[in-house]
Parts: structure tokens; C-alpha cells; sequence
């Protein structure tokens, strides 16, 4: 799957290749080193350099890019989720298990995103369409009403961070079944009554 839209005109496939390749592996290297240089980022990609600053004028580009094509694959998670139609609980996992996905596959810090000006309009529209589902998640009765408001939306991100890489040996799947359950049912054990 392309994520990469916003940066694609018409190119050749190994060329489309490339860039996702280079995109990948600028996420990960960043998340582990957020000093890694496109020099770097290059060669663990498999490409030559100049083949990225002909795409990229610059590291910070480069970030602007990998950042845009995480949003693009959180986009399409919503999209298929079908977060307004699909019954929530269903819903709910197809989201947790493609945010899950999307966590391992672009594993870019989140705080550094949010200091790219140009993404702050497109990451509202996500937060409002994710806050939009949990109220309606809560108006059904899938979600306790009782807590207090924003409380969902506070510690399901994290969550899946930790389920992205905390439970890697499990699919994107296995770990949405152990988020949503601990979503739902928490980490106690139920009292006998």
C-alpha cells in the first residue's frame, strides 16, 4: 500500500518503491536517532543519497515527508475502520489494530510531529473524527459514560504505543484483542460477589 500520495506525481514503480523504502526506514531511524542524517537514512534504505535530495531539499523535508506519510496511513486506518458506520465494537478494533500496524510501521515520535506546522490541521480532523467515534462508542454503551470526559481518548494512544511495541511478537490483531480488552475490561481481577 502507497502511503506516500502527497508526494508521488508520476513516477516509476521502482521509483515509488524507493520512496517508501526511504520513508520507512527514515521512521524508524529517526525514532531510534532523531539526529540521523539523510546520508544515513540513504544507505540503510538502499539508495544513494542524491536520489533523496532530488526528492527531499532538505533533512527537515525529509522528516515533513515521513511525518505526512504516517497521517496518510492513519487516514486510511479511519477510513477502513469505518469508525461512523461499522457497529463499534467492531469498529473499535479495526481501528486499535490498524493504529497498531501504522505505531509499527512509521515509529516516528509523536511530539516531534506535532511541531510540524503544516500537519496541525490534518492531525485536528483525525483527533476530532477518533474523539467523534469514543463519544459515540459511549452514547451505545460500549464505553462506561461514568469517567470523566476525555479520559478514553487520553489513554488509548498510549496504549497502542505500547501495544506496537511492547507485544511485537503478536500480529497487529492479537495485540488489538489484548488492547481492547484491557480498554474494556481493565487489568483487575473481577470480585466474586
Amino acid at each position: 500500500m502507497c502511503y506516500v500520495k502527497g508526494y508521488l506525481g508520476r513516477v516509476r514503480a521502482d521509483a515509488t518503491r524507493n520512496l517508501e523504502r526511504v520513508l520507512s526506514t527514515g521512521a524508524r531511524m529517526l525514532a531510534d536517532d532523531p539526529s540521523a542524517t539523510v546520508a544515513a537514512i540513504a544507505a540503510a534504505a538502499g539508495v544513494d543519497r542524491r536520489t533523496v535530495y532530488r526528492r527531499f531539499a532538505s533533512r527537515e523535508d525529509l522528516m515533513a515527508a515521513v511525518y505526512a506519510a504516517r497521517y496518510d496511513a492513519v487516514e486510511e486506518v479511519i477510513k477502513a475502520a469505518r469508525l461512523h458506520e461499522a457497529p463499534v465494537a467492531v469498529a473499535l478494533h479495526l481501528y486499535v489494530e490498524g493504529i497498531i500496524a501504522v505505531n509499527r510501521k512509521w515509529p516516528v515520535e509523536t511530539s516531534r510531529m506535532l511541531r510540524e506546522v503544516t500537519l496541525r490541521e490534518r492531525r485536528r480532523r483525525l483527533i476530532d473524527d477518533v474523539d467523534a467515534f469514543l463519544q459515540r462508542a459511549t452514547d451505545e454503551g460500549l464505553l462506561r459514560s461514568d469517567l470523566p470526559p476525555g479520559w478514553v481518548a487520553t489513554v488509548l494512544p498510549p496504549l497502542l504505543e505500547q501495544a506496537a511495541e511492547g507485544l511485537s511478537e503478536l500480529s497487529a490483531a492479537q495485540a488489538a484483542d489484548v488492547v481492547v480488552d484491557t480498554l474494556l475490561r481493565g487489568v483487575g481481577v473481577p470480585r466474586a460477589r
